[in-house]
């Protein structure tokens, strides 16, 4: 596959600032090629080598500058150095034919030793991915399907060229967007003459590129298919490349951006098609669906769809302030059963609609009925085989977020929409606060006041003893547990953006919003805040006002949450890696590859790193270099949190029926104990003065001898 081309902000010297392992290749600033082409900077390294702005020396009266692009030959076999060089004079020839005003002019093309050069139409703006980057909420409907138009065009005068051009790697990054919204096509580097029936070398970019492209088949049909994922991806911020293959059909645009009009979701699809037989047959064809799309967008007649577009919150109305002093009357809480998973209750409209009073108020309830504490009275089931509980408790759905305490109570999130406040030491219940939605977030707790997040797209405050302080709403579900510091709370949301807020008032301070949704829990350093993303990025943000300072791109999204290690920053991938990056610039310090992918999130105790896997192991590396200190199998995948205290390490793992908590030796790295439960254990435990803490789905909160 093509490596994207990385933009270098700061490499405008043209030789210095830049990764290492570019430097020795890159032309320095001032470098002259042909005895024409002066180098002034950098505009991007690749795969295949360096882009460079020039000056035209020929020109001596005015200024003209080109993009020098330049394709780098690394075998060290003349023979096939020779093809190489000829295939690229080959090809050169005919792209220099070229003429359209959605292409950039080729002026000239080179070979010098073991570098070939084209020298192009210098294309100024920004390309569409960084207009994707840089736009908050979404893009226009009708903006993004002119776009496409305007691509088609280009399109259908490359293939109709004898023979035909296949550009072959269609993405938002090759793409530029110029003055009154034109477009041009950059990165002729991978163009192929296409004749029908022939087989080439596969090339392109994951995600974009079109299934039989893998099987070295270049057809304008493929092109189709990578405007269609170029169109998804605009419209949608979901990143194809972080996605698995070929997986459009099960994520239809629309169902990410409710906005979109049907006819614009149709098209998009049919462009998707895995079958070439079944998609666009043209880019004439593509193109014409998408006139006729626009223009009944622009006439209002295209039926829209049944949701809303994702919107800005106004800053007024991001929060619900609770002050009235007046108690409320003591009610019991609702009798209803909870509905199935996947259900709601009668009138209940998802997403909450506001502004009703919200969230129901309701008064730290009676005493619940005592039966639900279950102290181990010594006739425990045949799952639990090798240690007893002190006590459980039964809740009424799952428990798949953390547990929390205090100085005498443990909090818990449960999937029957309820915050629970049990006693400490015997399990007993005190109070539990409704939501609208289940909730898999782990309760911060500070200065007597609990915050969580809920799937009914809330953030709750609640005193200690149970009654509403604050409710901070946002626009997705919050799976991502608040981090409280400085008398702020910090947490992000399905609505791509993560939260400052003040903890005492709910009053949002600032929000960042990222390319996708943000279940990770931020970590905290002295200047910036770190957090992961679904859309695959680590991000770095100015703490105390939310400027973007860097991310890192990992090649799967990022649910486990960062730890910090003197100046580093460590987390783990659905991209099956473990990186150690960076604080400071988010480069790779190092990274650690497992056999599955890594949603656990690390811990780090005396320079080492605790964290689990899916591929059944929990590791322990050096936090300075990555490297393998010793390895347990807990035959289970692990997506809990590890705790470790001086003698031992607790984590949970998940299987298709039940799972168990698993205390092993930190020294002899031997297993302790096991504790099996009626359910997988994705929660993550708690140790304090010698007990363990942690929930099941089996609908269980456990306390265990640690």
């Amino acid at each position: 596959m093509a490596i994207d081309t990385q933009r270098l902000g700061d490499f405008g010297s043209g030789g210095s600032g830049g990764d290492d392992k570019y430097d020795e290749n890159i032309l320095p600033k001032g470098a002259v090629l042909q005895n024409r082409y002066e180098v002034i900077k950098v505009l991007g390294v690749g795969g295949m080598g360096a882009v460079y702005l020039t000056q035209d020396l020929r020109f001596s009266g005015v200024t003209r500058l080109c993009a020098l692009k330049e394709m780098i030959s690394t075998t060290p076999d003349p023979h096939v150095r020779r093809l190489a060089v000829q295939s690229f004079m080959r090809e050169a020839n005919i792209l220099v034919q070229l003429n359209h005003p959605g292409i950039p002019q080729i002026y000239d093309f080179f070979t010098e030793g073991v570098r070939s050069y084209l020298a192009m139409e210098y294309v100024k703006g920004s390309d569409l991915e960084e207009v994707l980057e840089n736009t908050q909420g979404m893009l226009k409907e009708e903006i993004v399907v002119d776009w496409a138009i305007q691509v088609c065009d280009v399109l259908m005068y490359l293939h109709g060229r004898d023979p035909a051009i296949v550009f072959r790697d269609l993405k938002p990054s090759n793409i530029m967007l110029r003055d009154q919204n034109k477009i041009a096509l950059i990165d002729f580097g991978i163009a192929k003459a296409f004749e029908v029936g022939q087989k080439g070398t596969m090339i392109g970019t994951e995600g974009y590129s079109p299934p039989e492209q893998y099987k070295g088949v270049a057809d304008p049909r493929g092109d189709v298919y990578a405007l269609g994922a170029t169109m998804h991806h605009l419209l949608t911020k979901r990143d194809p490349r972080l996605e698995p293959p070929f997986t459009f059909h099960e994520e239809p645009p629309i169902l990410l951006n409710p906005a979109l009009s049907k006819g614009t979701n149709v098209v998009i699809m049919k462009a998707l098609e895995y079958d070439p037989q079944k998609r666009f047959q043209s880019a004439g064809e593509f193109k014409e669906a998408l006139t006729e799309t626009l223009k009944m967008l622009e006439e209002g007649t295209s039926p829209p769809s049944a949701g809303a577009g994702t919107q800005a919150l106004p800053h007024a109305a991001s929060t619900t302030l609770l002050t009235d002093p007046t108690p409320t009357p003591p009610q019991p809480f609702p009798t209803q059963p909870y509905p199935p998973q996947g259900t709601y209750p009668p009138g209940y409209q998802y997403p909450p609609q506001y502004p009703p009073q919200y969230p129901p108020q309701y008064p730290p309830p009676y005493p619940y009925p005592p039966q639900q504490t279950a102290p181990f009275d010594g006739e425990e089931d045949e799952l639990n085989d090798s240690i007893l509980p002190i006590w459980k408790f039964k809740c009424e759905d799952e428990v798949r977020g953390s547990v929390q305490a205090d100085r005498d109570k443990l909090y818990v999130g449960v999937y029957d929409n309820n915050v629970y406040a049990l006693d400490l030491k015997n399990g007993e219940f005190q109070w539990k606060y409704p939501t609208e939605g289940g909730i898999a977030t782990k309760p911060a707790v500070y200065k007597n006041t609990v915050i969580f997040g809920s799937e009914d797209q809330i953030v709750y405050a609640l005193t200690d003893s149970g009654r509403l302080k604050w409710t901070c709403p946002t626009q997705g579900r919050v799976r991502s547990s608040a981090v409280v510091e400085f008398d702020h709370a910090f947490f992000g949301s399905d609505d791509h953006k993560l939260y400052a807020v003040n903890a005492q008032t709910g009053r949002v301070i600032w929000r960042f919003e990222a390319i996708g949704p943000i279940r990770s829990t931020p970590a905290l350093g002295d200047e910036l805040i770190y957090f992961g993303s679904e859309d695959g990025h680590v991000y770095a943000v100015d703490l105390s006002s939310g400027a973007a300072r860097w991310k890192f791109r990992a090649n799967r999204g990022v649910t486990s949450s960062p730890a910090l290690f003197e100046d580093l920053v460590i987390v783990g991938s659905s991209d099956w890696h473990i990186y150690g990056l960076e604080a400071k610039s988010g480069y790779v310090v190092w990274r650690h590859r497992t056999a599955q992918q890594v949603i656990s999130s690390p811990v780090i105790v005396d320079d080492a790193v605790y964290v689990g896997s899916a591929d059944k192991q929990l590791y322990v590396l050096d936090a300075k270099t990555g490297r393998v200190q010793w390895k347990f199998n807990a035959e289970a995948p692990i997506v809990s949190t590890p705790a470790v205290t001086d003698d031992a390490i607790y984590f949970g793992t998940v299987s298709k029926e039940k799972g168990e908590l698993i205390s092993v030796n930190r020294k002899d790295r031997k297993i302790r104990w096991r504790f099996k439960t009626g359910g997988p254990v994705p929660s993550s435990p708690l140790v304090v003065d010698g007990i363990v803490y942690i929930g099941s789905t089996d609908h269980y909160v456990y306390a265990l001898p640690a």
